[in-house]
Order: C-alpha cells, then sequence, then structure tokens
C-alpha cells in the first residue's frame, strides 16, 4: 500500500478512528489493532510475505526471552547467532542469492571453467532490509544488557511491523520505540495537528519534487547515449533531487503518521544537501541506518580506536557493507567505497567531525567559505549518485564519459519535456528547506509566525500542487531495498 494512493488515504482516517475509539479500552486491545492493520498495509503487496514478519517476529521475541534467563557466556553467543543468522539469511537469500550465483560463475568462468546454473526466479520482499535491522536491533541490545527482553508478544509484533516505518523506515531501535507500546497514549491536539503539516511537507517532497524530477532523470538514463554533456548534467541532478525527494519524504510521511497515534519517531533526514563536508551530510542521510551501521558494525570492529590504518579500514568497510545494503548490484557496492574515498581526507586530519552545527546557524545566508563548502560536498554527492541510479558499472561509466564528451554550455536537448518547470519547482523547495532548516522538518516552524490566513495559503497550495502534479502512483525507490 503506497503513502500516495487512494487505498491509503481510505485506510489510514479508518484505523485512526478506531484506534482512538478504543484507547480508553486497553493498551493491549490498542497494540493489537496496530500489529492487525500493520499485517493488512503489509500484506496489501503480497500476504505470502508475512510469515517472514511474523516468523522473524517470533523467533527474536522466543530468543529474548532465552537471552533473560541464560547467563552462561557461550549459550548466550549461541542465541544471539541464531538470530543473526535467520534474520540475515531470509535477507541473503531473497535479496542476494542470485547476485552471488551469477558472480560464482563469471569467476569459474574468468579461468575458463564453466558452470552451469540457473538463477532463481526471487520476489523480493517490501522493506526487509529495514524491518530486518530493526528487529536485530532488539536481539543485540537484550544481548548487551541495555534492554530488558518483553514478554508481551502482542506490544513485540507492534513493534516490528509498526506501518508507518515498515517497509522504508525510519529504522527504529528497540530502545527507542518498544517501550513507548508499553505506555498509554493519550491523542494530544497539537501533536496530531504537527504530523498532519509534517505528512503534507513529505507528500509534496514526493509527489511534486520527486516524481516530477523522476520522469526526465529516467528518461536520460535511458538515453544517455542520444544527450549532450549538459542533458546528462541535468539527469544526475535531476535524480539526485529524486531520490532525496522520494526517500525523506517517504520518512516525513513515516513520522508524521506515527505522531497521529501518538508514537515519536527518529529523525531520519536532517537537509543533507545543505552539508558542508561528507561525514556531514552522513550525519544527516538516512540518520537511522547510519548510526545502525556504527553501534552495530563499526563500534564493534574497533570504531575510531586504533591507528589510522584500522580507522581507515573500518571505514571502508562501514561504506561497502552500507552500499552493498542497498542493493545486489556492483554499483552499490562501487557509490558505497566512493563515499568513503570522500570521507577518507577528513579522517587522516581529525576534521571529520567538525561542522557538528547547522550551517550558517542564526544568519539568513551562508558565508562565502560556508556556500563553498557546500558547493563540493553537493557536486560530490551528486557524482556518486550517478553509479546508484545506474543499470551496472558499464552504464555508471559511459553516462559519466558521455559528461565529458561534448561541451557543458551546449543548450540541453530535451525537447519532450518541461524541465524549466521542474528547475523552478527545484527552487522553490530548496529556498522553503533552507529556510526551515532548523526544524524537524521544514515546515515545521516556518508558519508558527505567520497569521493564519498565509499559513493556511501555503497549506492550500501545497495540496492543490499535489492534486495537480499528482499522476500514475510510483512506487517509493527504497521500497527496493
Amino acid at each position: 500500500m503506497l503513502f500516495n494512493s487512494i487505498d491509503f488515504a481510505i485506510f489510514l482516517p479508518v484505523v485512526f478512528a478506531l484506534y482512538w475509539l478504543i484507547s480508553d479500552a486497553n493498551l493491549r486491545l490498542q497494540n493489537l489493532l496496530i500489529v492487525a492493520s500493520s499485517y493488512l498495509f503489509y500484506g496489501w503487496w503480497d500476504w505470502r510475505f508475512l510469515s517472514l514478519i511474523i516468523f522473524s517476529t517470533l523467533i527474536d521475541f522466543l530468543i529474548g526471552i532465552q537471552l533473560r534467563k541464560q547467563n552462561n557466556i557461550l549459550k548466550r553467543k549461541i542465541l544471539l547467532w541464531t538470530s543473526i543468522l535467520v534474520n540475515l539469511g531470509f535477507l541473503g537469500f531473497f535479496k542476494y542469492y542470485n547476485f552471488f550465483l551469477e558472480n560464482f560463475i563469471a569467476s569459474f568462468s574468468f579461468f575458463g571453467v564453466k558452470i552451469s546454473a540457473e538463477p532463481l526466479h526471487i520476489i523480493l520482499p517490501v522493506g526487509i532490509s529495514f524491518y530486518t535491522f530493526q528487529t536485530l536491533s532488539y536481539t543485540i541490545d537484550v544481548y548487551r544488557k541495555k534492554l530488558e527482553p518483553t514478554n508481551d508478544l502482542i506490544a513485540f509484533s507492534a513493534f516490528v511491523s509498526f506501518f508507518p516505518q515498515l517497509v522504508a523506515g525510519p529504522i527504529e531501535r528497540a530502545t527507542h520505540l518498544l517501550p513507548q507500546f508499553y505506555t498509554r497514549r493519550i491523542f494530544d491536539y497539537s501533536k496530531a495537528t504537527d504530523g498532519l503539516r509534517q505528512i503534507l511537507w513529505g507528500l509534496f517532497k514526493k509527489v511534486v519534487i520527486a516524481d516530477s524530477c523522476a520522469e526526465i532523470a529516467d528518461y536520460i538514463f535511458t538515453n544517455y547515449a542520444d544527450l549532450n554533456s549538459s542533458t546528462l548534467i541535468l539527469g544526475a541532478l535531476f535524480f539526485t533531487f529524486q531520490i532525496y525527494g522520494d526517500f525523506s519524504g517517504y520518512s516525513d510521511i513515516a513520522i508524521g503518521t506515527a505522531r497521529l497515534f501518538g508514537f515519536d519517531l527518529m529523525k531520519n533526514f536532517s537537509f543533507p544537501y545543505f552539508s558542508r563536508d561528507i561525514a556531514e551530510f552522513w550525519r544527516r542521510w538516512h540518520i537511522s541506518l547510519s548510526t545502525w551501521f556504527r553501534d552495530y558494525l563499526y563500534i564493534p570492529l574497533g570504531g575510531s580506536k586504533g591507528g589510522k590504518l584500522i580507522q581507515i579500514r573500518n571505514t571502508f568497510i562501514i561504506f561497502i557493507v552500507s552500499g552493498f545494503w542497498h542493493g545486489a548490484n556492483w554499483t552499490f557496492i562501487v557509490w558505497g567505497a566512493l563515499n568513503a574515498v570522500y570521507f577518507l581526507p577528513l579522517l587522516l586530519t581529525n576534521t571529520n567531525r567538525r561542522n557538528l552545527e547547522t550551517v550558517a546557524q542564526g544568519k539568513y545566508f551562508p558565508s562565502i567559505k560556508e556556500l563553498s563548502s557546500m558547493s563540493i560536498t553537493f557536486v560530490l554527492t551528486v557524482f556518486s549518485w550517478i553509479f546508484f541510479r545506474a543499470e551496472n558499472i558499464d552504464h555508471a561509466l559511459n553516462y559519466i564519459t558521455g559528461i565529458f564528451s561534448t561541451s557543458v554550455m551546449e543548450y540541453p536537448n530535451l525537447e519532450n519535456y518541461d524541465y524549466q518547470i521542474t528547475l523552478l519547482l527545484l527552487i522553490l523547495f530548496l529556498v522553503t528547506e533552507w529556510t526551515g532548516r532548523n526544524g524537524q522538518y521544514a515546515l515545521e516552524k516556518l508558519g508558527f509566525k505567520w497569521h493564519r490566513s498565509i499559513r493556511y495559503t501555503m497549506y492550500y497550495l501545497l495540496i492543490f500542487c499535489i492534486f495537480w502534479f499528482s499522476g500514475k502512483e510510483q512506487q517509493f525507490i527504497y521500497f527496493q531495498f
């Protein structure tokens, strides 16, 4: 079920009404409604994959209980690794089986040995990478004794399957989200209206910004061989805003929807394209995944302790694994490695922890130095997104070669697309994001100082744009991960 669909427009109000009607009954019934609604939401794509979520939920729930009873270190490790292997085993089979098979065959073919094996026609369960990492956070934190295991199967099932963030995050930690299912929720009007405001902004990002950019970016990346340099640069630029509007838009809708039900989800994006270096970018982009890898992979590997070689090793591991998490393609691995290379100078000069505050704090405009740093970081990011978007490595390299094949001063050859309108929308979008960059999302503080009539004019304008630009429903990019 897509957030930008008629189905969800009916589903959400119905669940919202039922949820608050039974709020005075008991907490367990409220949580049960969340589980049932979440399973309906997920099963809307393919009900067969519900078995994976249910199985993963039961495994980690039971392992958590056994970890409470077990003090033997060896047995505790066996329980932990059972959870890790089962969850990552499902993820590996559905997402990476054919990738490893194809590369296994190719590696032997290189030495003249032919191996015959047919790839499996596997359908990737929507959101499996997200809920797998979410439930793993529970088992690992229980193992580390940072969290008491729960005896409430319904609350735990609600935590694993919570529909607002089930299929594309944010990837919540058990220490943050699970306790919220133990506490009675009371309807808060201000919290609900703030949630609606964030949902509105998320829909604008997705329908108006991301989908408008997607149409042009898809055409350019498909027909890159026939297009000039300036057009290819536009294609990379449009994809850069497509993926940001698409993914951060989903996160805004998810966080806003959760707020309607009295839950607080972690912030997942913090205006990343205003970053002044790559380290800041990764503190602001897909925060829930970046911090997950930091806490459950980077730090256990030794983190920033030890010599520079250890730090470099850990940095490349974390970025390459992060790239591979996104998909079973060498393009994602190269994308991750490229970002590690970007990060390397900051690591070697011990400047990766600067720029912790929002850019141009307390000012309307950035300084020349800040603007220069943001521009360099943005260009590097746009370049790396080419690998992320490309079908394969050859596609990416040929696309990059095409950028340098003609003069960038040539007029873009996009006669069939009104790309100027999309560029104007992007400018207005960036101005809004810049104005609201100190908030949790762009509209959080933007309208409070304005007169009510102006504020509501802005809301209706956003709604008008959403309906005006809405067309064929498009899945969110990160559903494939």
